[in-house]
């Protein structure tokens, strides 16, 4: 298991990012809003479910590369830290300050969920960003990396389906309210922006001994 410090910034870090808006809880109120709050909690579950199957892939690709040696650490440490930072940075910069509900066409239940689950696999952006995150928070030291990397994914992924089904189930209120307060909008990509640059400046100092 990580050790007490880093499971901290980790559920910190996570939770942020789950409750800032964006594509996934977007399409998870799309789809409570069109075809009822149902709908919009089977996209949460299949887009959870997606997060785990990146997360085995993490774990299992990244895993013994950072056991094989000091400098395969420290390299994907480092290249995480400046991408996280890149995230933040782009967060705070970005003038796309606003998001709209997409329309999305009417489906059965079970292709709902099976979409949701392809949406969330097929997306390279959430497959570099769990290889990027994920790692930053497992030390070799703390004993199997792939037992903890396993684990911050699906702790990612519990607290994501937690927050995106409980959008669902506000869909109503919460995408109106959402949709008419961009400043909102804004402060979210600002705070989560801040979050990230500032994780990812401390996973790349040098750690004190």
């Amino acid at each position: 298991m990580p050790d007490t410090t880093s499971l901290t910034l980790f559920l910190i870090a996570a939770l942020t990012l789950n409750v800032t808006p964006g594509p996934d809880m977007l399409y998870v109120i799309a789809r409570s809003l069109g075809q009822g709050r149902k709908a919009g909690v089977l996209s949460a579950i299949g887009i959870g479910i997606g997060a785990l199957v990146h997360t085995l892939a993490a774990a299992v690709g990244l895993s013994a590369l950072l056991m094989s040696s000091a400098i395969a650490y420290s390299v994907v440490k480092y290249v995480g830290a400046a991408y996280l930072i890149y995230l933040g940075v782009r967060m705070i910069l970005s003038q796309k300050r606003s998001q709209s509900l997409a329309t999305l066409a009417n489906a059965s239940l079970r292709r709902i969920f099976s979409q949701a689950i392809a949406t969330s696999v097929l997306n390279p952006k959430v497959a570099i960003f769990f290889i990027a995150f994920l790692p930053q928070f497992a030390n070799p030291s703390q004993g199997s990396v792939a037992l903890q990397i396993a684990v911050l994914g699906a702790l990612f992924s519990t607290t994501g389906t937690i927050v995106n089904t409980s959008v669902a189930l506000l869909s109503g209120s919460f995408g109106d309210w959402l949709q008419t307060r961009p400043r909102f909008s804004q402060f979210q990509q600002w705070f989560t922006g801040s979050v990230f640059v500032a994780l990812g400046t401390s996973i790349a100092l040098p750690e004190r001994k």
